[in-house]
């Protein structure tokens, strides 16, 4: 899938990053409305006890990125938060939807160096494109799990079989549990 956006717009990709608090995106979205922002892509995360949120953003041009580093300076003074704007060129701005199967893949094991980057640098060998990846401890601090999920564009000729053949291997070594499963994108 290929959205393109309109040339009569500027697009900025903006990162807010803090310690987390009550009213972050509302902050955020309240001095994005009141400049006549457009939020056209967003992602928002806590990451232990920090907050993070990534937003692609467009405005009619005329529209100035030192404009919207103002207003988020104004707004996140004193608060603990960094803003970063950027703008876009007109190449980055054309939404390209992951190509081929999208898949699920679940780890669960033992907290240890390691296991991200095993799992991803095994995908990324074969080509295998990650479009979404959280981790995380749960369970009991005297028993710790460690997860990791990610959403995953298989490349023509691999199958989720084949992903769950080659990810065998690392099962084995970091001793974690990995499964694999196709998922099927919603049409709107």
């Amino acid at each position: 899938m290929n959205l393109c956006r309109k040339p009569n717009l500027a697009h900025f990709a903006v990162t807010i990053i803090g310690k987390d608090r009550t009213g972050i995106v509302a902050d955020t979205s309240e001095v994005l409305y009141k400049l006549g922002c457009n939020v056209e892509d967003s992602s928002c995360t806590m990451l232990g006890g920090e907050f993070a949120m990534i937003l692609i953003v467009s405005h009619e041009k005329p529209f100035s990125k030192k404009k919207l580093e103002e207003e988020f300076a104004a707004k996140t003074a004193g608060t603990g938060l960094s803003a970063f704007v950027r703008t876009l060129k007109d190449d980055e701005v054309c939404y390209q939807g992951p190509e081929g199967e999208l898949c699920l893949i679940s780890v669960y094991g033992s907290d240890k160096p390691g296991i991200v980057y095993r799992i991803t640098r095994e995908l990324a060998d074969r080509g295998v494109s990650i479009a979404d990846l959280n981790t995380k401890l749960i369970g009991k601090p005297s028993e710790p799990v460690y997860v990791l999920v990610l959403e995953a564009a298989l490349p023509q000729g691999l199958s989720v079989e084949d992903v769950t053949a080659l990810l065998e291997k690392l099962k084995k070594e970091l001793s974690v549990e990995i499964s694999v499963r196709l998922i099927t994108p919603v049409s709107l």
